[in-house]
């Protein structure tokens, strides 16, 4: 039988490679994306590119190290500001990391016990493991709903463009 750590860290686990009730995951979603079509930008909306390291950045920069038992220190500010990505295996590489990320941080999660998940998360205003674990993975799906319907409004775009 599962405890709730290990159940936490499946649900995380699931939204980057697939197996929850959503049936889409970002390992699948951007598995297509080029790198132009990641760096593509529609009128004021945030490219795949700057979601999807939005997404990374609240994992690498403040999810792993707390969970490793270092100090947060990650910033909402500093959450789009995205590298400079121009080339295909730039991207391929980035996506690499996004990934070890998300199995870094599935397995530091399956790690804790159902006690730390009670716990404060570094300070009472962010409440405790549990919530901030989940509100990650609400996150992700809302911000990877938004990389399915930018992926699509791009793609139909080309195809407008090309049949002109």
């Amino acid at each position: 039988m599962m405890n709730f750590s290990q159940s936490t860290s499946k649900h995380f686990h699931s939204i980057f490679f697939g197996g929850n009730w959503t049936v889409t995951n970002m390992k699948e979603v951007l598995s297509d994306i080029t790198v132009d079509v990641a760096n593509k930008k529609i009128d004021s909306f945030n490219s795949i590119l700057a979601l999807t390291y939005h997404i990374n950045y609240f994992i690498n920069d403040a999810l792993i190290p707390v969970l490793e038992g270092k100090p947060l220190d990650a910033h909402d500010k500093f959450s789009f500001n995205h590298p400079e990505i121009r080339t295909e295996k730039e991207w391929q590489d980035f996506l690499k990391i996004v990934f070890l990320n998300a199995e870094k941080a599935t397995a530091l999660i399956a790690e804790l016990s159902d006690e730390k998940l009670k716990d404060i998360f570094i300070d009472e205003k962010y409440g405790n493991y549990f919530r901030n674990i989940h509100g990650i993975i609400e996150h992700t799906h809302y911000h990877l709903g938004q990389i399915v319907i930018l992926k699509k409004l791009i793609r139909d775009k080309i195809v407008e463009t090309s049949n002109r």
